[in-house]
């Protein structure tokens, strides 16, 4: 069955290949000097974690051959982005994460869930420093799950770091966190988690883009070594369009597991829709 589902994979990023080739060659077609650069400076900031633009991203995770029987899960991200200026050097951006999950059945005797999770604040004090774009801060986890299984029950906060660099068509950076508990329902596991997010991003004409924003996680507080890890690899495409006035960054992306804990999915189809809010638009 796993492999299977990795010439399921492998056979989705080829069509994505395709779809991306097709493209390019079809954008050969010459645009406006002043189109483009609009077009690429909008795609640039639903790049940059750190842009001081409203935006909010609706991230569809879909997730194949999860449990003892490959079943499918899904986690819908609602991450509203709000930059607040705090002087001419420095911004603050807030990310606030709640997700919306549906977990199956992972075993033959379980059940499913449908609900909310934890939300997840995020506060980066952002900088620049030339060509480097930087910010760090705190992020905060509430067990505010509406089912006791699809969250840890457990307060938790820790450091936040992303930085990133803009040249040219490329976009590229990292992001960085680290949470521990320090509260919560005393019956279940203490909390430390490491999450790492890579992310490397090549604009095209006409507002297309090629791009890979890995999230590979370590859960340091697992009963076993071989279950601490989740590294997934792969990447996607996306385009700048436009609903009336409104520019939507809209991306379609799969990830395979190449380590992952027991039971975990085996490789993940995202969808993003990101609705931006520019200035004087």
């Amino acid at each position: 069955m796993k492999r299977l589902h990795l010439r399921i994979f492998t056979l989705l990023m080829v069509v994505l290949l395709s779809i991306i080739l097709i493209k390019g060659q079809a954008l050969c077609a010459q645009e406006t000097a002043q189109a483009a650069d609009s077009t690429l400076k909008l795609a640039q900031a639903a790049q940059n974690p750190l842009a001081k633009m409203i935006s909010v991203p609706f991230q569809n995770n879909f997730n194949f051959g999860m449990g003892e029987n490959d079943k499918m899960g899904w986690t819908l991200n609602i991450q509203p982005v709000i930059p607040v200026t705090l002087n001419e050097k420095w911004n603050l951006i807030s990310r606030i994460v709640t997700p919306i999950t549906y977990q199956p059945e992972l075993t033959e005797c379980g059940k499913d869930y449908f609900g909310v999770g934890d939300i997840n604040p995020q506060f980066f004090f952002a900088t620049t420093s030339g060509r480097l774009i930087w910010g760090t801060g705190l992020q905060f986890t509430f067990p505010t799950a509406s089912d006791e299984h699809l969250g840890a029950e457990k307060y938790s906060a820790g450091p936040c770091a992303v930085a990133l660099v803009m040249k040219g068509r490329w976009v590229s950076g990292a992001l960085v966190s680290q949470q521990w508990s320090y509260a919560g329902d005393d019956d279940r596991r203490k909390v430390s988690a490491m999450v790492l997010q890579p992310f490397v991003n090549y604009n095209l004409p006409k507002g297309w883009y090629l791009g890979s924003s890995s999230m590979i996680t370590a859960n340091w507080a697992a009963y076993q070594d071989k279950n601490i890890w989740t590294v997934p690899l792969g990447g996607g495409v996306g385009k700048i369009i436009s609903i009336g006035r409104l520019p939507v960054n809209a991306q379609l992306a799969a990830y395979y597991n190449v380590e992952k804990p027991d039971g975990a999915a085996n490789w993940q189809l995202r969808f993003q829709v990101q609705f931006m809010f520019p200035k004087g638009r």
